[in-house]
């Protein structure tokens, strides 16, 4: 018997139903081009029920979180099967933006409320794997850690269990995980919203920003992200939001991610990295509008973001942020910027988005670099921190209340190939204990305007608002 096991599947299935017939394995993940983009939004991958997994409550200054993830990618590997989607099983899961503190020594807000891991990832052996555009599907199951004849009735075992389950007539909903928690205290009731809350009023948020323009006139930096994080009580299943999430903003990095009592349901536009053939790519988002109601109207709102000097700044200091990055794993001379500061269209927003590339490179004893290396030197991302990074990060924890867990982090795969690909978690929603949080922020310059700061951050938030309506009113982006 060859292995993995490929069997295709045909007609492929609907990727939303499919998350719906998993959604009550364990620690089922999805990674969701919910947004079909020919160089991004080709294909898509679930799984669920790996057969280890990583939990990190936090992780010392100094400590390599991804100790034992080397481990496992060194045990199990296979090559990668030609014509088939890139991730055909292997490691996957969350990494929250605190876990830079194992490489930084950071400050860290007092309240966490949530308390989210550093880091959760699972070891899975099967995936459902989609390519769109050529419209096909397959479930591919490696039969591991069994070995010899044992891993191949494994893989078939696999193999036929997610078969079956995708061949039920029906699948009743899920029960609800969140709608009967008891939901913790939290001492934030302020609010731009009718309901929920923020870390910040408005003229807080104002003046966070003004301590940031301060910074970097003193010369601390050159900018900051800085983010409020708004609150909701729950009012459904996490699986019905992300569906209604996923339909509303489709998104080019879009994922769901269940363990335990947590949820991750996110819409991201924003690739963190890749790797495929020891290639890199970064692509970092800097610089958004508001789409208008009116097509004409819209194509303004294109020029008026292409041309704005604000919005290219913060875009280009990111991308030499992310070169320097690059440039501690990458063979010299092999880090550039095919695309720089080019606009996407998304549903609700028109984002500035460049594109950084290498090339992996060796350590200093000749060994080949890999996504674990790649993955250390540039969590968390550029984009969503500033620069320098370092400093930027410290003053983020200094003016944040509360701790960003999940969002700016990422939801990431390595495969069981050494390839790799991961979002970063922005218009994403984090859903524990009874709230859904939902953290929106911006990038802060020195000719940033404190007030068109904070309705940056209200735009961006504005279409996962209408997924929190069960019964949204029609978007009113232009088409």
């Amino acid at each position: 018997m060859s292995l993995p096991l490929i069997q295709p599947l045909d007609p492929p299935p609907d990727v939303a139903e499919t998350l719906r017939r998993f959604a009550d394995w364990p620690n089922v993940v999805l990674f969701d081009s919910a947004s079909r983009r020919p160089e991004l939004g080709r294909f898509s991958f679930l799984a669920a029920e790996p057969f280890e997994f990583e939990e990190l409550a936090s992780v010392p200054f100094g400590v390599d979180p991804f100790a034992r993830l080397r481990v496992w990618s060194q045990r199990f590997s296979s090559e990668t099967v030609p014509n088939l989607p890139p991730f055909q099983g292997g490691i996957a899961g969350l990494l929250s933006y605190e876990l830079g503190g194992a490489w930084e020594r950071l400050t860290r807000p007092a309240i966490n409320e949530f308390e989210l891991p550093w880091l959760a990832v699972g070891l899975y052996d099967w995936v459902i794997a989609w390519d769109h555009e050529l419209g096909r599907a397959w479930v591919i199951s490696h039969g591991f850690p069994a070995e010899g004849t044992a891993r191949e009735r494994r893989a078939l075992e696999r193999m036929q269990s997610v078969i079956a389950r995708l061949n039920v007539g029906h699948v009743a909903n899920v029960p609800g995980s969140f709608k009967h928690v008891e939901k913790v205290p939290h001492p934030f009731t302020r609010s731009p919203f009718d309901v929920g809350g923020s870390n910040f009023s408005r003229d807080e948020y104002l003046l966070a920003v003004e301590r940031v323009i301060e910074y970097i006139r003193a010369g601390d930096i050159f900018q900051t992200n800085l983010s409020q994080r708004l609150l909701f009580p729950v009012r459904e299943d996490a699986l019905d939001l992300y569906l209604r999430l996923r339909q509303l903003n489709p998104a080019p990095f879009a994922g769901y991610f269940a363990h335990d009592d947590w949820t991750i349901a996110s819409a991201s536009p924003e690739r963190f990295v890749s790797v495929q053939n020891d290639v890199v790519e970064t692509r970092p988002i800097k610089g958004t509008r508001r789409r208008r109601h009116r097509p004409e109207a819209d194509l303004f709102t294109e020029d008026e973001l292409r041309e704005s000097e604000k919005d290219q700044a913060e875009n280009v200091m990111i991308v030499d942020l992310l070169r320097n990055d690059l440039s501690k794993v990458c063979s010299p001379g092999s880090v550039r910027v095919p695309s720089l500061c080019a606009v996407e269209t998304y549903e609700t927003v028109q984002h500035l988005v460049s594109v950084v590339r290498g090339t992996l490179g060796r350590d200093s004893a000749g060994h080949q670099l890999n996504a674990w290396d790649l993955l250390a030197a540039l969590f968390p991302g550029g984009s969503i921190t500033g620069a320098p990074k370092v400093r930027a990060m410290q003053i983020i924890a200094e003016l944040e209340p509360t701790v960003r867990g999940p969002y700016c982090g990422s939801l990431f795969y390595v495969g069981f190939d050494g390839s790799a690909d991961s979002s970063i978690l922005i218009r994403t929603f984090t859903i524990r204990r009874g709230w859904i949080q939902c953290c929106v922020g911006g990038g802060i310059v020195a000719q940033s305007d404190p007030a068109a700061e904070y309705e940056e951050t209200l735009h961006k938030a504005a279409g996962m608002l209408q997924a929190l309506t069960p019964n949204p009113q029609p978007s009113t982006s232009a088409p």
